[in-house]
């Protein structure tokens, strides 16, 4: 192994300047921003400010509408994971046991990843709008009483689909090259043995592929917190009653549209502890106990 030199001391650090300064930019500098904010609050007019410590803090934790929110948020980060990575998992097995044209199955299957949140929540509204959806239209005349504008759950489980199909795609591509990384004679070994179809799966197969699936669960979990904002913006606005207001939802409502910039600041301050904890537990802990086969 050798040591990579660079001529000029200085060469290293213009490198990796641009990345640093974007980090700083918009990373660091935002997230001192919401941390000096989370502890100041503003009056109604924005004109002044006073130190309040940790009063919005409290104030958050102990609102009924923040629990409400965090249990949407959970209920929707847990739906949301299990079917698009189920989803994916069905979908790269298939793809796997696809001799011709897997290059032109794959692609097509790609291709959602690349549709903004907000232009996939609309498609999906489309499709079920109460007033003019096509499939809206064949649930009511099938006699189910289709209304997600008024039914909670029923709003639920429009963004959880809206936001588990944009996903798909991104697990897809994990699971596929981590099936390929399973050796054949694994495979047929199981087979000689007697293993087969489902048994041999749940046995062989997905055992192998723990690490992608633990790797692909902190993915999608962040994935909901965060990046579902467009969906629900678009197809729900947090409702109906708050049915699907999530906690990155409610940060947006009660900064932007409420102009409570304290609660909202303390909020996302909250918000990055989670997905922090998230993503140290996952190198910490599910790193050691998973072996690569």
């Amino acid at each position: 192994m050798h040591n990579v030199a660079f001529p000029n001391k200085i060469l290293p650090y213009l490198l990796v300047a641009p990345q640093i300064i974007l980090t700083v930019i918009f990373f660091f500098w935002p997230a001192s921003q919401a941390l000096y904010q989370s502890v100041m609050r503003e009056d109604p007019f924005g004109l002044k400010s006073g130190f309040v410590g940790l009063a919005n803090f409290r104030a958050v934790l102990s609102d009924p509408n923040y629990i409400h929110a965090l249990q949407v948020t959970v209920v929707f980060s847990i739906l949301t994971a299990l079917v698009s990575m189920g989803v994916a998992l069905l979908l790269a097995t298939a793809a796997d046991k696809v001799v011709r044209g897997q290059t032109f199955y794959r692609t097509l299957l790609i291709w959602p990843y690349a549709v903004a949140p907000a232009v996939a929540g609309m498609l999906w509204l489309f499709m079920f709008n109460p007033a003019m959806g096509t499939f809206a239209y064949l649930l009511r005349r099938n006699g189910f009483g289709w209304d997600p504008l008024l039914n909670g759950d029923q709003a639920m489980g429009l963004v959880v689909v809206a936001a588990a199909w944009k996903q798909i795609s991104y697990n897809f591509l994990f699971f596929v090259a981590g099936l390929q990384a399973i050796p054949k004679s694994l495979i047929e070994a199981a087979s000689i043995d007697g293993a087969r179809g489902a048994r041999r799966f749940w046995t062989i197969v997905f055992p192998l592929l723990a690490p992608t699936t633990f790797f692909l669960l902190v993915v999608n979990t962040v994935y909901a917190f965060f990046d579902t904002f467009g969906i629900i913006h678009s197809v729900t606005g947090g409702g109906p009653a708050k049915a699907t207001e999530t906690l990155v939802y409610k940060v947006y409502n009660d900064g932007f549209v409420n102009l409570n910039l304290g609660s909202s600041a303390a909020q996302s301050v909250i918000l990055m502890v989670i997905v922090i904890a998230l993503t140290a537990f996952q190198f910490r802990f599910v790193e050691k106990r998973v072996h690569y086969g």
